[in-house]
């Protein structure tokens, strides 16, 4: 009875020491991740397909992890540890984490040259750490007394959420990059202590048989290749889901700070419950996914920009359903332990397939996010199905007359579709399109017997809801897609205005009059800090004022020169270029056609130019609503104070719908020695022009005071506010600056 009691107990410590190792491999995973692309910023940006592309890169390292830890474990315990260790501490030779020195090649585009960047900068370190769940897992099974391994993987994605939090939420806010590094350093020599310890825990484990030409599975039949092309499903979607549903979240739907954050933790989360001992949570997850995949998929299409914060919850809950339910199907058809690294290493392959489909494949293919509602449709075909109704044959009712039933249901869904369509993107009826939804949804319910009947109500709702204009949009050659966003070129319904938007975010527009196709709307409108300042530029700077402006956009500042002034623009997207330069909007053309356009990251061509080339600098760079933040470093500052002469003017569009950015900017001049004064423009004709907030900084204060001077009429006021430190490419955090109540909604 003692030899039980400590058996036990000692199980019950080493499945805690392997719990433990695992957990903070996983931590440190999701903890690099983001450190490492906030590193990237100053030279990559801030576009949703960087971050895409990021984990494209993580996804394909973890995939070599899990092919390192499937091979490994062919060898015996001693030899695993020995191998594994020197792998180790040779990744740990890079250390600490840093961001790899290497020139962009000329020629190579942006979806290539990220993966390699980031690659090269955390690949040793990455693929070390990343074979530690199924390679722990492993080594914990083999003691045949310890129990099913299963749920330590469960604790892999749980310590996975963690790391993915705290950076945030702690680690951002409290560290500068430098810190965070030497800090991730110390938690890979704890890793390496902890992975010593599980080796000796299993010091007197029994060596695993040789490996047969034949690997079985379960009931001692050989895995079937359709089973692991299943495996190899269930993995990709939620993955590329994941990535689908940040992207059409942050272009067209709801562009608020951090949003990238939510999809992935929900998607480790997934793993947590799907492959948790307590089967309950997970079952019941499954049983309500179809119904949600209905109603929240019917937004799956949806781009007008006109999406909520309940429409992006819902596309989160649903993003959830689906990982869950799928990873569950995993769960079940996991083999036997002996044939654990095989299975890891297939759904590694999966999500890394997912993650290749959404960040390199359909950039290229697609116009718009066209992958977000093609991965739904594949969920709802693999998602299980148990009828609510149980009405069909065999159960009551002739299988005639559930055809008929069912063609009826079907027609029924095809004019509540239509219904919908009318009233969708109608807000005087928004009550009406939801109740649409809603009998939609209850129709997908009712036919739920039938997969393709399910499928077949599901497309028609997102047809319905918003996917007619989407797919009018794509047929009539309105959009274009690269590397840095999905940009929509449309009329106004009076074809008065030409529109150039990326999803939520306002990038131009320009009257279609011809006796006004000159004038600058939208942020630029006559009253803006904007054109008060470039209309002071003659009185400021002289009349051979050289004026640079970082964000092209349609070019409408084009049209605030004057004669005798010398303009370039710099644009780091060659779309962008391509819209301006087109007959599609034709400021460059009339205003400045000798004008510059230098091609690549501003902040970069600037720090390449001889000192003082610039008397007035225009930084009006957007990224899914916000400035980037490397742009609004003190280092970029300093960047810009150098390009600008003594007594240069620079001016810095912060307009936001959920970021406060004054007190960075207010903090930051003060630190540069820089004076700085606000602008708040609330226009009246808010049909044509658009509130927003311009600060005017120069090293010469007499220069700010002049143009408030100048601008008495329309006042200029002094840039007080103060944040607790300033933002600095070492250290930087949004989390202070975030407007909450508008978030959420509230006043």
């Amino acid at each position: 009875m003692a030899a039980d009691v400590k058996g036990k107990g000692e199980g019950r410590a080493a499945r805690g020491l392997f719990v433990a190792t695992i957990s903070t491999g996983s931590f440190l995973l999701f903890l690099v991740q983001p450190m490492v692309a906030r590193m990237a910023l100053p030279r990559l940006g801030g576009a949703p397909n960087v971050w895409n592309s990021a984990m494209l890169v993580y996804q394909a390292l973890l995939l070599a992890g899990y092919a390192y830890a499937h091979k490994l474990g062919r060898l015996s315990l001693r030899r695993q540890t020995i191998v594994h260790l020197a792998l180790l501490l040779l990744a740990g030779s890079t250390l600490p984490v840093g961001l790899f020195d290497l020139v962009q090649p000329k020629g190579l585009p942006e979806a290539l040259w990220v993966p390699v960047l980031l690659g090269l900068s955390v690949g040793p370190v990455f693929f070390a750490v990343s074979a530690q769940a199924p390679l722990m897992q492993r080594w914990f099974a083999a003691d045949p007394g310890a129990g099913q391994p299963w749920a330590l993987y469960a604790a892999s994605n749980l310590g996975s959420f963690a790391g993915l939090l705290a950076y945030p939420l702690l680690a951002e806010p409290l560290l500068t990059l430098r810190s965070q590094s030497i800090a991730w350093s110390c938690g890979f020599a704890l890793l390496i202590s902890l992975v010593i310890l599980c080796a000796a825990s299993r010091r007197h484990a029994l060596p695993p048989p040789p490996p047969s030409q034949k690997q079985l599975w379960g009931q001692g039949v050989r895995i079937p290749g359709r089973t692991m092309a299943l495996w190899l499903a269930l993995a990709a979607i939620p993955s590329g889901l994941m990535l689908s549903t940040t992207t059409h979240l942050t272009t067209d739907i709801f562009a608020m700070p951090l949003l990238w954050v939510i999809p992935l933790g929900l998607y480790l989360l997934s793993f947590v419950v799907a492959f948790a001992d307590n089967r309950a949570p997970a079952a019941a997850i499954a049983f309500v996914t179809p119904v949600v995949v209905l109603f929240a998929g019917s937004y799956a299409m949806l781009s007008n920009g006109s999406g909520t914060l309940w429409i992006a919850g819902g596309a989160c809950l649903m993003l959830f359903c689906i990982a869950t339910t799928l990873h569950k199907r995993l769960y079940d058809l996991r083999p036997a332990p002996a044939q654990l690294t095989r299975f890891y290493l297939v759904m590694s392959a999966g999500g890394a397939l997912g993650g290749l489909f959404t960040a390199l494949v359909a950039p290229l293919v697609f116009d718009w996010a066209w992958e977000h509602p093609l991965l739904v449709m594949a969920a709802a075909v693999l998602i299980p199905l148990d009828p609510i109704l149980r009405w069909r044959s065999g159960e009551g009712i002739e299988p005639g007359m559930a055809r008929v039933a069912l063609l009826l249901l079907l027609a029924f869904a095809a004019f509540l579709g239509w219904q919908l369509d009318q009233r969708a993107l109608r807000p005087d009826e928004g009550l009406a399109a939801v109740l649409l939804t809603v009998f939609l949804t209850g129709t997908g319910i009712m036919v739920m017997a039938w997969r393709t009947a399910f499928v077949t109500v599901l497309a028609l709702a997102m047809v319905a809801q918003g996917g007619i204009w989407t797919i009018r949009a794509t047929l009539g050659g309105e959009r274009t897609r690269s590397y840095f966003g999905i940009y929509t070129v449309r009329d106004t319904a009076d074809g008065a205005l030409r529109t150039l938007a990326h999803g939520t975010t306002l990038h131009g527009e320009q009257s279609l009059d011809p006796g006004r196709s000159r004038e600058a709307l939208t942020y630029y409108g006559p009253t803006s800090g904007v054109a008060l300042a470039l209309n002071a530029v003659p009185h400021l700077e002289g009349a051979a004022a050289r004026i640079g402006v970082v964000g092209l956009g349609t070019g409408s500042l084009a049209c605030r020169a004057v004669p005798g002034q010398r303009w370039t623009f710099f644009e780091i997207d060659p779309v962008i270029l391509q819209f301006s330069t087109s007959e599609r909007f034709t400021f460059l053309r009339d205003c400045t056609p000798g004008a510059r356009v230098i091609l690549g990251d501003a902040r970069l061509k600037l720090t390449d130019m001889p000192a003082g080339v610039f008397d007035v600098l225009v930084i009006d760079a957007f990224s899914s609503d916000a400035i980037p933040v490397h742009l609004l470093t003190k280092e970029a500052l300093q960047v810009y104070a150098r390009a600008l002469t003594p007594r240069g003017l620079l001016l810095l569009h912060i307009s936001n719908r959920y970021l406060d950015l004054a007190p960075v900017v207010g903090t930051n001049a003060a630190a540069s020695g820089m004076t700085a004064l606000s602008r708040l423009d609330r226009p009246v004709d808010t049909a044509l022009y658009t509130p927003s907030r311009w600060i005017a900084l120069s090293r010469d204060g007499s220069v700010v005071k002049d143009l408030a001077r100048i601008s008495a009429d329309t006042p200029w006021t002094p840039l007080n506010d103060r944040a607790a430190r300033p933002w600095t490419d070492d250290h930087a955090s949004i989390l202070p600056f975030v407007r909450w109540d508008r978030l959420t909604g509230r006043p």
